[in-house]
């Protein structure tokens, strides 16, 4: 048993955080939360304790929604929107992942920048190249952080070099399955990149994957208009966007991810309701490209699970912390657009997205309750001038003030995790 003194915060619920002034949370061997404790009980009195003094312990980032061999271009491009943006600077950066040297200096700079900012389980698009994808998760692997890594499809509205045929995306995605074989904190998961760059026959080939071997699934959805103009022109039998996927079984037939749905509303999110469909809300993306505003409010009124995405290199900061502050701020664009109709988020619900709701996607993660993995973060807030704010104001500080220099410690699944080599 491993014992953590801190000031501990965490939200079993949205609606707020549960704080511990000087509180003890007991790990187990399997790096499970046993309990969460004002005082220590009698039983574990005799325990060693690590004792963090006035930092605070909160549970650790989630990322769903991030493409790694976007890494090298994050902060750059931002004056296109999407369509141009892919096919100018995205699918020819994406394409050096052929070349698996290249691929290694860049995914070990950007598994140990995820490390570095507090995420530590990922959802990551790849590329279509097999070698360089299994290395992803290997990284992964090594450095004790939990990810899905997705072998993307796209034979279609593709560069020549970056296209994969409907027979190569199936042996290349069995061979990746069968190199995570026996694991379970890196994981595959099924990548169609979206509609417009696969064919029908590779979205059958991607639904009998799903279906075959039960792996979750990741994609984009109603990002843009002119993808969704451009969806309705090659799939005019589906009554919408996300219908295009549910036809072909990659809607919620398994565990499934789509990215931005800025655009959803009507028939598409009364099929997202139903089949429970995960929203990933990546809204620095979807400013850079000027895409639109998800309308979050509406999804978790409508019981649709939403969580939270840097979208690399769409988004420009790996930080999830960063997400936070702009799902806050366009939450309360939506509000002033709908004239008060859409109350905007509060930091925990916020907060919530980004550890128990995208967490849940991996299992029992992003919460300190009992039976949960112990993901956590220790954050050394002491230089952002903390004296008389209560801990949850020290917490909205360091979200909107802090970085990466602040936290002091990382866990994955109860296991401290170190920087890894670069």
């Amino acid at each position: 048993m491993k014992i953590y003194r801190a000031n501990i915060l965490f939200t079993p619920t949205p609606k707020a955080f549960e704080v511990i002034e000087h509180g003890y949370v007991a790990v187990d061997e399997k790096g499970l939360v046993q309990g969460v404790y004002q005082q220590l009980p009698d039983s574990l009195q005799a325990e060693p304790v690590v004792d963090f003094g006035d930092k605070l312990l909160i549970p650790a980032m989630c990322d769903l929604h991030v493409h790694a061999p976007q890494y090298r271009n994050q902060g750059i491009a931002m004056d296109l929107e999407l369509l141009p943006w892919l096919n100018t600077y995205t699918f020819p950066e994406e394409s050096k992942y052929k070349d698996i040297r290249y691929a290694e200096k860049m995914y070990r700079r950007f598994v140990r920048d995820l490390w570095r900012v507090g995420t530590m389980r990922t959802v990551a698009f790849a590329t279509i190249h097999r070698e360089a994808s299994c290395l992803l998760a290997d990284l992964f692997k090594q450095a004790g952080m939990g990810a899905m890594v997705g072998l993307v499809g796209m034979n279609r509205n593709s560069p020549d070099t970056l296209s994969n045929s409907v027979d190569e995306m199936v042996r290349d995605q069995k061979a990746l399955i069968e190199h995570l074989q026996g694991q379970d904190l890196v994981r595959p998961i099924l990548t169609p990149r979206f509609v417009p760059s696969c064919t029908p026959e590779m979205l059958t080939a991607y639904g009998k994957l799903a279906k075959e071997y039960n792996l979750p699934v990741q994609s984009h959805l109603s990002e843009n208009r002119s993808e969704i103009a451009w969806v309705k022109e090659l799939e005019p039998e589906s009554t919408c966007y996300g219908d295009a996927y549910l036809r072909y079984g990659l809607f919620g037939q398994t565990p499934t991810l789509m990215a931005h749905c800025c655009y959803t509303a009507g028939e598409e999110l009364r099929l997202m309701k139903k089949h429970q469909v995960f929203v990933v809300h990546c809204p620095t993306s979807n400013c850079n490209l000027a895409s639109g505003m998800a309308p979050i409010r509406t999804f978790l009124n409508e019981g649709v699970p939403v969580a939270l995405g840097s979208d690399i290199s769409g988004g420009h900061h790996l930080s999830i912390f960063q997400v936070i502050q702009y799902t806050l701020q366009i939450s309360k664009l939506k509000y002033a657009d709908s004239q008060g109709q859409l109350p905007f988020l509060t930091l925990s619900e916020a907060f919530y997205l980004a550890t128990k709701s995208g967490g849940s996607f991996f299992g029992k993660v992003g919460s300190f309750e009992p039976g949960y993995e112990f993901d956590a973060l220790v954050i050394d807030d002491n230089d952002l001038h903390i004296d008389n704010y209560d801990l949850p104001h020290r917490l909205e500080r360091y979200t909107y003030l802090g970085d990466d220099r602040q936290i002091v410690k990382r866990f994955c699944r109860g296991q401290e995790v170190e920087e890894p080599r670069v």
